[in-house]
C-alpha cells in the first residue's frame, strides 16, 4: 500500500517551460508570446516576397519597415498567429481527439518550410493564368494539411482560418489599405485562401508541437520528484 500512494501521478494540467511556474494562464502567455515572434518573422519574410513580385502595393505614407511593409502586417500577423497556434490544442482537447501524427520538431520544421515555398511559388512562378495557379495552390496546401495534420480539426479550422481572413483581406483593400496588383477574385487574388489556409494549418501544428512539449517536460520533472 505505501509504495502504491508514493507512485508519482501525472498532473492534469500541464505546466510551461520553467518550473517555477505553474499558473495555466502563464503557460498559455509563454506559448502565445513564442507563437507571435514566430508569427512576426514569418510575416517579414513572406511580404517581402510578395512585395518584390509586386503582388501587393502599400500607400508611400504606411511604407515604414526595413522590409518595405506596411508597419501593421507583422503585428497583425503575429497576433493571429497567437491565436490560432493556442487554437488548435484547445480545440482537440475540446473534442477529445489528441493529435498524434507526426508528431516531432522536424516534421514541424518541414511543415513551415512547405509553407514558405507555397508563398514562393504564388509569387515566383509564373503560371499561364490565375485559375492554373489558384488550383495548383490548392493542391499544395490540401496536400500540405494530408501530409502534416491529417485531423478533421485541423482541416475545419483551416478552412474556417482562411474563409475569415480572407474576407478581412476583402475589406481591407476595399478601404484602400493596400491592393493586389490584377486581382481576379473581387479585390485579392483567387488564390489567397489557399495561402491562408496553409497558414493555419503550419501555425496550428506548431502551437500544437509547443502544447506537447510543455506536457513532455512537466511528466518528467513529476517522474524525477
Amino acid at each position: 500500500m505505501a509504495e502504491n500512494d508514493t507512485t508519482p501521478t501525472l498532473p492534469k494540467k500541464c505546466g510551461p517551460y520553467i518550473s517555477s511556474v505553474t499558473s495555466r494562464g502563464m503557460n498559455l502567455v509563454i506559448r502565445g508570446i513564442v507563437l507571435f515572434f514566430i508569427g512576426v518573422f514569418l510575416a517579414l519574410v513572406l511580404n517581402l516576397l510578395q512585395i518584390q513580385r509586386n503582388v501587393t502595393l502599400f500607400p508611400p505614407d504606411v511604407i515604414t519597415s526595413i522590409f518595405s511593409s506596411a508597419w501593421w502586417v507583422p503585428p497583425c500577423c503575429g497576433t493571429a498567429s497567437a491565436v490560432i497556434g493556442l487554437l488548435y490544442p484547445c480545440m482537440d482537447r475540446h473534442l477529445g481527439e489528441p493529435h498524434k501524427f507526426k508528431r516531432e520538431w522536424s516534421s514541424v520544421m518541414r511543415c513551415v518550410a512547405v509553407f514558405v515555398g507555397i508563398n514562393h511559388a504564388s509569387a515566383k512562378v509564373d503560371f499561364a493564368n490565375n485559375i492554373q495557379l489558384s488550383l495548383t495552390l490548392a493542391a499544395l496546401s490540401i496536400g500540405l494539411w494530408w501530409t502534416f495534420d491529417r485531423s478533421r480539426s485541423g482541416f475545419g479550422l483551416g478552412v474556417g482560418i482562411a474563409f475569415l481572413a480572407t474576407l478581412v483581406s476583402q475589406l481591407l483593400v476595399y478601404n484602400g489599405v493596400y491592393q493586389y496588383t490584377s486581382p481576379d477574385f473581387l479585390y485579392v487574388r483567387s488564390w489567397l485562401p489557399c495561402i491562408f489556409f496553409a497558414g493555419g494549418i503550419t501555425m496550428g501544428n506548431i502551437g500544437r508541437q509547443l502544447a506537447m512539449y510543455e506536457c513532455k517536460v512537466i511528466a518528467e520533472k513529476s517522474h524525477e520528484d
